[in-house]
């Protein structure tokens, strides 16, 4: 199950801890009917809003601690809001009587250090500035800029592609004991492998919805499950014909990417996400929002997409 990042630090409220600790709790009802339904469950989870902040935090200390690198922070926020979530949940299973372990598992994904997105970083990260101030901070931080659709400018930050994770076989020892596992959070730690085989850290962020895809299809799950902020994927989204959709083939969801119906960053990737775990073996992939989780796991909410044949 990718449960959004913006689902634990929504738009428009103040991300404090103790709000994050709040939504983190609301988003749980989904994991329950999950349990009661009695599925072996991995949890991944987004943290985009979470890092933004991590960021401006070194940024505003820059003169007086020494600059923590985006693949520290990604590594930090991922076991920080993995505590949230498995505490949190820990904290449900005990008042429904669920004995049931939960385990977060810092989670490096490989990625290719030659990847396209090195050299031209796409993936908008942290707070938004004025032209003069992000010129500034550019030079400063040797920052990559680049104006956003609003007129402001923000960081870019390389978000490659994953390949695999290199934790995979001790999540799927882990699930087949039946414990519970957060894992590749934010979409887990970049890193790739030297010519002497050591593994080393990067400087970027991988998209959790991809990340989860791997994840699911290394571990040999059944079921993609992603939680978002709409209840149903939408053909022409936002526009006076939009119009949900309740079931589609990965062949349907290839032609409708290829028409441009998803948004690139935000519905796009998780249906590449599914389309790629259903075409590695997976038997579903289902796309709703918290609030319907129950009906959809009945079949009567959501987006649910199967092999083409």
């Amino acid at each position: 199950m990718a449960l959004g990042g913006n689902a634990i630090s929504p738009k428009g409220q103040i991300d404090t801890i103790a709000n994050q600790f709040s939504h983190t709790r609301k988003s749980l009802s989904a994991i329950k009917h999950l349990i009661d339904h009695g599925y072996d469950l991995v949890i991944t989870h987004g943290n985009g809003p979470q890092v933004g902040n991590a960021l401006l935090r070194t940024e505003l200390t820059a003169d007086q601690a020494p600059i923590l690198p985006l693949g520290y922070c990604v590594a930090d926020v991922e076991g920080g809001m993995g505590y949230m979530i498995q505490q949190s949940l820990q904290n449900l299973l005990k008042r429904e009587g669920i004995y049931r372990d939960v385990v977060t598992v810092i989670t490096q994904v490989v990625v290719d250090k030659n990847d396209p997105e090195i050299s031209d970083p796409t993936k908008f990260i942290g707070q938004r500035y004025n032209n003069e101030e992000a010129q500034r901070l550019s030079r400063n931080f040797g920052w990559t800029i680049k104006k956003t659709s609003d007129g402001k400018w923000r960081r870019t930050v390389p978000s490659p592609k994953p390949i695999s994770i290199v934790e995979s076989h001790a999540i799927t020892e882990l699930v087949n004991a039946g414990k519970i596992v957060i894992a590749a959070g934010g979409g887990g730690i970049p890193v790739y492998f030297m010519e002497n085989g050591n593994l080393e850290g990067f400087d970027a962020v991988v998209d959790k919805d991809l990340a989860s895809s791997i994840l699911a299809q290394e571990i040999g799950a059944r079921y993609l499950l992603t939680i978002t902020n709409v209840d149903n994927v939408y053909i022409n989204f936002g526009q006076s014909n939009q119009k949900p959709i309740h079931q589609m083939t990965s062949f349907e969801a290839r032609k409708y990417m290829k028409e441009g119906h998803f948004a690139n960053g935000t519905m796009q990737p998780k249906i590449k996400a599914a389309v790629e775990f259903i075409n590695h073996g997976g038997e579903s992939a289902l796309i709703t929002s918290i609030e319907n989780i129950q009906h959809a796991l009945k079949g009567d909410a959501g987006t649910i997409i199967t092999n083409s044949k």
